[in-house]
């Protein structure tokens, strides 16, 4: 089996690999103006493991000029990765340069085909299992085996070739609100596997959850409003369960609202539908445009809103709103990049808006509902990988991961961008 590094390799962004020449999964977006793209390629199947834009964005320019891969995914990915899609042209729409087009992105209905958790398919002479990742909702582990197994475990191909490849995109060992936990280890000779949190040791979720709803009651009871920044697949859903369970009224505004929608329809793949439901319940959702959002600000309220490191979106409005008040809170549930907006505010207590810097007198607080396994989450998932040759991507320390790995008995790699490895 050979397998070629396209993107996301010693980085996060752009991820994107190349199986055999033929198969390729994810195929992503790196955050920019223009947003920047993977490689060009033209494999015959294309293998989804999740709606993050930096494995899905780039999925449409794989059809232009006529071209017509499979592509293979969950229900949810392929719900989410249509909104992702029209959102991204829509940020792009003034430029000469964008990654695709309306007609591309209409195309991927014609090449859609959509798979549960646990069910064998075959793609570009590959057979290929997607198992529950537990990183946002429809995420998966890709399981590829290039053995020619038929999808009741019969051979129908002889040969040599008999590698099991997982790749395990980007997933969760510990359950969240929204999903449970990664359980699923399928036999594998070959694990390509994220490391975003390689360096980072969490304490215990549950603490977590009830000092942010602590900061929320009491910066309310206080007279003040609490905007939540919020990235609009996975993490705006979690706080809406986190406040439903607290009995915390909240307003939720920008994409996320139109991804809670759509995973209504996805009952099978939540941790509690029921629970879902009710935090959809529980939650307003802001439909006006600046005025509505100015005036909620001015209430003692919640706002969860996009986007999670206030690069875009109604936290624009909703931050500068709050800014001059420090009963006011800004609580961040994600991480933030530096060179962020959200970065700034968090370290200098200023950020740029709209073109303005602009000094934030409102409190700061950062909470650590990361949808990633941590040092801990990961070393227990690949125990089941021992005897696994181990890649290490999706990180910023993949060399440092890839060290400690080989450290403790494995055979373990950092790929660069670019390499071709034979396994």
């Amino acid at each position: 089996m050979d397998v070629r590094f396209l993107g996301g390799a010693n980085g996060i962004g752009r991820s994107a690999l190349l199986v055999n020449d033929s198969l390729l999964i994810d195929y992503g977006l790196e955050g920019g103006t223009p947003a920047r793209t993977p490689p060009d390629v033209e494999p015959d199947a294309v293998v989804v493991s999740h709606a993050h834009l930096d494995h899905v964005g780039a999925v449409p320019s794989l059809l232009k000029g006529g071209r017509r891969p499979s592509v293979h995914w969950t229900p949810p990915t392929r719900e989410l990765a249509d909104l992702l899609a029209r959102d991204t042209l829509k940020l792009q729409a003034d430029r000469y340069d964008r990654p695709f087009t309306r007609a591309e992105i209409g195309a991927l209905g014609e090449v859609s085909q959509t798979h549960a958790y646990g069910v064998p398919f075959e793609a570009a002479g590959h057979t290929v299992t997607l198992f529950d990742a537990g990183h946002i909702p429809g995420s998966a582990h890709v399981l590829v085996d290039e053995s020619g197994r038929s999808p009741d475990g019969s051979r129908t191909q002889s040969g040599d070739d008999d590698t099991r490849l997982l790749y395990t995109g980007d997933f969760h060992t510990e359950g969240q609100r929204l999903l449970s936990g990664s359980t699923a280890r399928p036999d594998a000779d070959v694990v390509v596997c994220e490391s975003t949190y390689a360096d980072v040791s969490r304490g215990r979720r549950r603490e977590t959850e009830r000092r942010f709803a602590r900061e929320l009651r009491e910066t309310v009871h206080r007279g003040g409003t609490v905007v939540v920044p919020a990235f609009a697949v996975g993490r705006t859903q979690e706080a809406m369960l986190v406040c439903a369970a607290h009995d915390i009224d909240c307003y939720v505004d920008g994409m996320g609202v139109d991804v809670a929608k759509r995973l209504r329809g996805v009952d099978g793949f939540l941790r509690d539908p029921e629970a879902f439901r009710a935090a959809m319940g529980n939650a307003r959702f802001v439909t006006g445009g600046r005025g509505q959002k100015k005036r909620i600000a001015e209430q003692n309220a919640v706002v969860i809103t996009t986007s999670g490191m206030l690069t875009g979106g109604p936290a624009m409005t909703y931050v500068p709103a709050i800014r001059g008040d420090p009963t006011n809170l800004v609580a961040f549930v994600g991480h933030q990049v530096p060179g962020t907006p959200g970065y700034d505010l968090l370290e200098r207590g200023r950020a740029e808006f709209d073109g303005r810097t602009l000094p934030i007198a409102a409190r700061t607080a950062s909470f650590d509902f990361s949808a990633h396994a941590d040092r801990d989450g990961l070393r227990s998932f690949l125990d089941a990988y021992r005897d696994a040759r181990v890649f290490a991507v999706h990180g910023d320390a993949t060399g440092r991961f890839a060290a400690d790995l080989r450290a403790d008995g494995y055979d373990a790699t950092a790929p660069d961008t670019g390499e071709t490895h034979t396994i």
